[in-house]
């Protein structure tokens, strides 16, 4: 295993972090509390739980959740996240408790072992690997990628980009550290992990823990020449699991794709591959003006590309259309539990033809409910 976990010494790279002061707050573990005895009426033991936890704050600053604590929280934290549109499976999160794990190499094969977990040779499984909480005056080990797959964006001299605009930055901190990556466009990035305190570990994933999925047309056979592909399980890694007060600074957890994520965003954007232009200079499109909808023939191929490769190669991936239909089921579900469903609208609604997407025609509310995944400090 220690042929691709890589410690290093670079402190002028990744300053040493700051101790956590905060300490837990009693009203929101009370909050949290009540809302996992409400829902789980035979646990049973609350006025006993609420005692301990407030003795136990008073005396560290926090305290530390059951199992089925923190697997209720972690499933209720992918129920309230207002951006997600694919939350009708909440209740079948895979929950890995690895509290326990706080050096950086056991971070790193941690998440090999849910990227590995999660991809289930095609069939995703929806899992999240809970590492320790931040603590009073002692910071809990973090992941410094948003998503524990992503593809390097290589900087050239002209200043222009080979691979992923948006992780340019990551891959010169990789470069800086040590990684000696190739010069593709799909060169798939190393972890970098900071453990809170001490040194900095880089971990390049090995192959059999990314699945990868080639880009290919069902009408078009150029489609394949333009050597475009995806990863296959979107495992984001730059979130806090926040659960009663306690934050779960590295908690990674994943899904499985919608195909407009990668059709409409990842590949079509400007900022990442921008291969509309590409794909409409095939397909023969006028791109001499805006009015011939080139943009709109193109990313409708591009969107049909993706999912039918991943049908093809027997991966998990949903369609928008699918999905927003899937969206109503669960939010009729939760305003049938009594429950407000939050969601945030510019999200919900898909980046391609939105406007033929049942979520498209109405407006939702939007409160900030806990647990949730929030930014990371």
């Amino acid at each position: 295993m220690r042929t691709w976990i890589r410690s290093l010494r670079p402190f002028d790279v990744l300053p040493v972090p700051a101790l956590i002061e905060r300490t837990t707050d009693f009203r929101e573990a009370e909050r949290f509390l009540r809302l996992f005895h409400a829902e789980h009426p035979t646990a049973g033991g609350l006025p006993a739980r609420l005692r301990d936890v407030a003795r136990d704050i008073a005396r560290h600053g926090t305290y530390v959740h059951t199992f089925e604590e923190l697997q209720f929280g972690a499933r209720v934290a992918w129920r309230n996240s207002n951006r997600c549109i694919g939350r009708l499976y909440w209740k079948s999160l895979r929950v890995r408790d690895r509290r326990e794990v706080t050096s950086a190499e056991g971070v790193a094969l941690e998440c090999v072992a849910h990227l590995r977990e999660a991809a289930g040779e095609g069939k995703i499984r929806p899992v999240i690997t809970v590492f320790p909480p931040d603590l009073p005056a002692r910071r809990a080990p973090r992941v410094l990628n948003e998503q524990l797959i992503r593809y390097a964006g290589h900087r050239t001299r002209d200043g222009s980009v080979i691979g992923d605009p948006r992780q340019a930055d990551l891959t010169a901190l990789a470069l800086r550290l040590g990684w000696r990556g190739g010069l593709g466009r799909f060169d798939v990035l190393p972890l970098l992990i900071d453990p809170g305190l001490g040194e900095p570990l880089l971990c390049n994933l090995p192959g059999d823990a990314v699945l990868e999925v080639p880009i290919v047309h069902p009408e078009f056979p150029w489609f394949a020449d333009l050597g475009l592909r995806w990863h296959a399980v979107p495992a984001i890694s730059n979130m806090c699991l926040e659960i009663g007060g306690v934050c779960y600074p590295c908690a990674p957890f994943n899904g499985w794709y919608m195909g407009a994520e990668i059709g409409a965003r990842n590949l079509a954007d400007a900022d990442r591959y921008d291969q509309l232009p590409v794909v409409a200079e095939r397909l023969g499109l006028d791109t001499s003006t805006e009015r011939s909808l080139w943009r709109d023939h193109a990313l409708v191929e591009l969107n049909v590309a993706v999912l039918h490769s991943f049908e093809a190669a027997g991966v998990t991936m949903t369609d928008h259309h699918t999905e927003s239909a899937r969206f109503l089921t669960h939010l009729a579900r939760e305003e049938k539990a009594g429950r407000t469903c939050p969601a945030e609208w510019s999200w919900i609604v898909p980046p391609i033809s939105g406007g033929v997407t049942p979520v498209f025609h109405r407006y939702y509310d939007n409160p900030a409910l806990t647990p949730n995944f929030v930014p990371r400090h």
